[in-house]
């Protein structure tokens, strides 16, 4: 990922046309934190506005997409409602809610660990190390419901995505590609190199919302035993086992 950046440095926000009833309006050009901040202040804003005829918000990497109804909001009028809310943004330190997700590292959970090793001239637990020894930002949340993308992952695992994608991939599977870490919520179709599971459900239909973390929360994994994991999966399947958040902590946030 790039270094945090001054807002000087950061390009004019672009309005972007997204189908008809969409629109993205783009802070930056890559996957940075303080673009990211951007993207989350000005969500906050636009939804404390409470503009007639916005339907939902999604904070993407770089822009926040805008659902709207055309027939109660045509696009040139919600972008004059939009314009004003874009002054005096800034990037800031802010908190998020701070989750501690449990990850098993065995090898019978982590197809790609023992690769992602000899890839890296790291000792697999030394990966394990370095994986879970970092705090995490939530960038995002898409490709399939609840799936974070989390950065930033440590230099030395940084690996492009796998050649051959697996068709199969276990709910629950922490996995690394390029500069980011993730956690496919459901199971899936995915490239990426699977290095850990967790027994912790990001998406769950029995909760209001069903998705576990949002963008701008922070992440931290905490390795634990095969038995553990196998204890905590019992308890998941039941419904009995939920994360909870810990206070905000401060990171890379917006002022609003």
């Amino acid at each position: 990922m790039s270094p945090p950046r001054p807002d000087s440095a950061l390009m004019t926000p672009r309005f972007l046309p997204s189908a008809d009833a969409a629109l993205a309006v783009e802070f930056g050009e890559e996957v940075d934190r303080r673009v990211s901040a951007l993207v989350l202040a000005f969500a906050a804003r636009v939804k404390a506005a409470a503009i007639a005829g916005i339907v939902e918000l999604v904070p993407t990497f770089r822009s926040l997409l805008i659902h709207y109804d055309p027939m109660a909001v045509p696009q040139a009028e919600l972008k004059q409602r939009l314009v004003p809310l874009l002054s005096g943004l800034t990037a800031t330190a802010s908190g998020g809610r701070l989750w501690r997700i449990p990850v098993c590292y065995h090898q019978s959970l982590a197809p790609d660990l023992a690769e992602v090793a000899d890839r890296t001239g790291l000792a697999p637990d030394r990966v394990v190390e370095r994986h879970s020894g970092v705090t995490y930002h939530v960038y995002m949340v898409g490709f399939l419901p609840g799936y974070p993308y989390l950065g930033d992952l440590p230099p030395k695992l940084a690996l492009p995505r796998r050649d051959s994608p697996r068709t199969n991939v276990p709910a629950g599977s922490v996995a690394i590609a390029t500069t980011l870490t993730a956690v496919y919520a459901l199971e899936s179709p995915g490239g990426w190199h699977l290095i850990g599971r967790t027994p912790a459900p990001l998406w769950d239909l029995r909760r209001d919302p069903p998705a576990t973390l949002a963008a701008g929360d922070q992440v931290r994994f905490e390795p634990i035993s095969l038995d553990s994991y196998d204890v905590l999966a019992a308890s998941s399947a039941t419904g009995e086992f939920r994360l909870e958040a810990e206070d905000p902590v401060l990171a890379v946030g917006a002022s609003e």
